[in-house]
């Protein structure tokens, strides 16, 4: 198994914009062809659009962007943007009068980093469109959707951690997977490997992590709002043909990756959500591929923690190493 980069699985272009006065942004998955998808949604709170486009029960086969942004509910016209972009290119379902742009959308909530009136937009959406065209931009750390992306939340903003955006990708033989994973949780986040916690819930004079699920047993007490702000999203990635159908299975395998790396996750506040896509045709076994999509996104989950910078007042991962964890 080899380490590749996320841009190296196949042809879906990858683009970021971000506003980083505001701490928030979006990135832009296309397939101009479109890609196969699924979707499987653990948290209690997605803000997402078009998510019923991936029911295998509905009639779409393919669609043609996705798009993940912070801004929560505020943010989800961004894929208005992406849509007029790729109108205006000739690319989207064709119904005779003109082609329709298929385009899915899941949204962070980042609004209480920096500024709660500024959020991702038909303008921004359409400019990362244009990136991903034009001069494909991916890279981890606060960029894009993970501009404002943060953790350890359960007892206020003033403890938590800054994160950003993370992949990871691999190739076996001719099968490549990977996944793109905004962690934005409520909780600790560890490495699925040893164990060993990497980012969360910082003591109060933010020189040492704190326990997240510890504090929350000392609270039992129903607060009301107490998880809200609270969502991680990943896209999966793999050259591997599959249908709608595996490819929610594969998204719901993917969710095991969650489970390994953070804690808590899939609160009934949380929007924690996985796209599975699907962009060629080699042939593989569904639970194999299952069993990666879990494996990579624990990895990203990790590098958008290594990757992330100090930012609003939120220390990194290096910066509170530095301090002494």
């Amino acid at each position: 198994m080899k380490e590749i980069s996320i841009t190296e699985i196949g042809p879906i272009r990858i683009g970021q914009t971000e506003n980083r006065e505001a701490g928030t942004g979006c990135t832009v998955f296309i397939s101009e062809t479109g890609m196969r998808a699924g979707l499987d949604v653990r948290g209690g709170g997605p803000a997402s659009r078009e998510s019923q486009l991936l029911n295998p029960l509905t009639a779409a086969q393919r669609i043609h962007g996705i798009v993940l942004a912070g801004g929560s509910a505020f943010g989800l016209s961004a894929a208005g943007g992406v849509m007029r972009y790729l109108q205006e290119h000739d690319i989207g379902f064709d119904v005779g009068v003109t082609k329709v742009p298929l385009v899915a959308q899941s949204d962070i909530f980042d609004l209480t980093v920096a500024r709660p009136d500024v959020y991702p937009d038909e303008a921004m959406g359409y400019e990362a469109a244009r990136i991903a065209f034009e001069e494909p931009n991916y890279r981890d750390g606060n960029y894009g959707a993970g501009c404002g992306a943060t953790v350890g939340k359960f007892c206020g903003m003033e403890r938590a951690m800054k994160t950003g955006i993370g992949s990871y990708a691999v190739e076996i033989g001719e099968l490549r997977i990977g996944a793109v994973t905004v962690l934005n949780a409520l909780g600790d986040v560890f490495d699925w490997k040893n164990g060993e916690r990497i980012a969360g819930m910082l003591t109060e004079d933010k020189k040492a992590f704190a326990d997240s699920p510890e504090e929350m047993r000392k609270s039992i007490e129903k607060v009301a709002n107490r998880f809200v702000g609270n969502t991680t999203l990943s896209v999966i990635i793999t050259n591997a043909r599959f249908h709608k159908g595996s490819l929610c299975k594969i998204a719901g395998m993917g969710h095991d990756g969650y489970a390994r790396s953070i804690r808590p996750v899939h609160t009934s506040l949380d929007g924690d959500s996985i796209y599975a896509v699907s962009i060629g045709e080699i042939e593989a076994d569904r639970e194999v591929v299952g069993l990666l999509a879990a494996e990579v996104v624990s990895e990203a989950v990790i590098r958008a923690v290594q990757n992330a910078e100090s930012a609003y007042g939120f220390p990194c991962r290096s910066q509170v190493i530095t301090n002494g964890v």
